[in-house]
């Protein structure tokens, strides 16, 4: 049977500039491919050693995608993001162990950053 390697998101996004902008600036990933040079629609950006795709053209009525980052050091992480994103929830540590927050990019997909723990839970609504 054939192996599986990867599986990479293909977000669509609205403004291709835009998106990648926020990817690369405010999350960290680094530009791999913009498509067609003269007047990018699609882009393939890395980070970790995993990649995202972008498609532009799209409009923010298709962000039902939404991206789980399984992370060490969730707690820096939003350290690093909190003035830049509007942080919907958390960060908490769930029942489940993991300490999580969420947040959107500018077409509306959730980004939840997630990191397994076994501190205590601080959610109150277990």
């Amino acid at each position: 049977m054939p192996t599986i390697r990867a599986i990479e998101p293909r977000l669509n996004v609205a403004d291709l500039k835009r998106s990648v902008a926020f990817y690369a600036d405010v999350l960290g990933f680094n530009i791999g491919l913009l498509w067609p040079e003269d007047s990018p629609q699609f882009a393939i950006l890395n980070r970790d050693g995993l990649r995202l795709q972008l498609v532009g053209g799209g409009s923010s009525s298709e962000s039902s995608c939404a991206l789980s980052f399984d992370v060490s050091g969730a707690t820096d992480f939003y350290s690093s993001i909190k003035d830049k994103v509007s942080v919907e929830w958390g960060p908490e540590v769930y029942f489940y162990h993991r300490r999580e927050f969420g947040f959107r990019d500018p077409d509306g997909h959730m980004i939840i950053v997630s990191e397994l723990t076994d501190d205590p839970v601080t959610d109150s609504e277990q």
